[in-house]
């Protein structure tokens, strides 16, 4: 599997950012409205360009530097692929047209599925004994 490209990664790391940005004004209570240009105006650029930022424009480097300078993060850090616990926007679609085709399909169509995906998918690690998840409700 190739690594993502520069652009990719640091949009990938920016929405993370802003995410984590969201939760934490949410959180403390503060209205969702008006917290997109918040968040704009704490990495001191405009409404408009942190706009093209998420949907297209491609972060160089004095603004990567820029952007984790204002977030609080290492220099560096919109650079490096980090593990997320939130999917983003495309991965959420994905998982749901996987939902709805796996919901919709019989057995054998759910079988298929998953022998396809296996195939392609890296083998995930078995976790060492003792390391087992809490079971629900305990």
């Amino acid at each position: 599997m190739t690594p993502p490209s520069l652009t990719v990664l640091r949009r990938t790391n920016v929405l993370a950012l802003h995410r984590l940005f969201l939760e934490q004004q949410i959180a403390a209570g503060k209205p969702a409205k008006g917290l997109d240009q918040a968040f704009a105006a704490s990495l001191e650029i405009s409404p408009s360009m942190w706009s093209q930022i998420k949907s297209a424009r491609p972060i160089g480097n004095t603004l990567a530097r820029q952007i984790e300078r204002h977030a609080q993060v290492e220099l560096g850090w919109l650079d490096a692929e980090h593990a997320t616990a939130h999917p983003d926007p495309a991965e959420e679609r994905f998982l749901d047209l996987a939902r709805q085709a796996w919901r919709a399909a019989n057995a054998k169509g759910k079988r298929e599925m998953r022998l396809w995906l296996a195939e392609r998918a890296p083998p995930v690690p078995e976790a060492p004994p003792g390391n087992e998840p809490p079971e629900a409700g305990k």
